[in-house]
């Protein structure tokens, strides 16, 4: 069974100490999903949606969610990210969001792919609520993960 990071000897929670890991250029890949009614689909392609164009707030709110990670998760570390690209499009079943977050640092950013889908699933729950009580958000995975050594 693999170590938990996060517990000292004591079986306490701690932040991990990445002071001494190496700089590399890290690549986490995330992706969800909400089901939802055909007319909820079709009123988010239509982009008649009383609040608002859907799928952009999920993409702004993806981005935005990603650079709090560190907020929202105690045990993250506060990482200066060098990009995050949110795509929220709508397929036969409801929507599904995918992100890409990219640092140049000593720790993954795999949390902060996974909030910015976690969050961008959850604005596109806020915005079509009102038309759609049966959404369901799932499949929320990170598909990827990557480092590479700064050169």
């Amino acid at each position: 069974m693999a170590k938990l990071t996060h517990i000292d000897r004591e079986g306490k929670a701690r932040m991990v100490d990445v002071g001494s890991k190496g700089i590399s250029v890290r690549v986490a890949r995330a992706s969800g999903h909400i089901t939802m009614r055909p007319g909820t689909i079709d009123q988010v392609k239509e982009n008649s949606m009383k609040k608002g164009d859907v799928l952009a707030v999920a993409q702004i709110s993806g981005i935005t969610a990603a650079k709090q990670t560190s907020l929202l998760i105690p045990l993250c570390h506060n990482i200066a990210l060098d990009s995050i690209h949110v795509e929220a499009v709508t397929d036969d079943t409801g929507v599904a969001v995918h992100s890409e977050v990219r640092c140049t640092g000593r720790t993954g950013v795999e949390m902060e792919a996974l909030t910015a889908v976690s969050v961008a699933l959850l604005a596109v729950y806020d915005m079509c609520k009102a038309v759609d009580k049966d959404m369901i958000i799932d499949y929320i995975k990170l598909t990827h993960k990557e480092k590479h050594e700064d050169s």
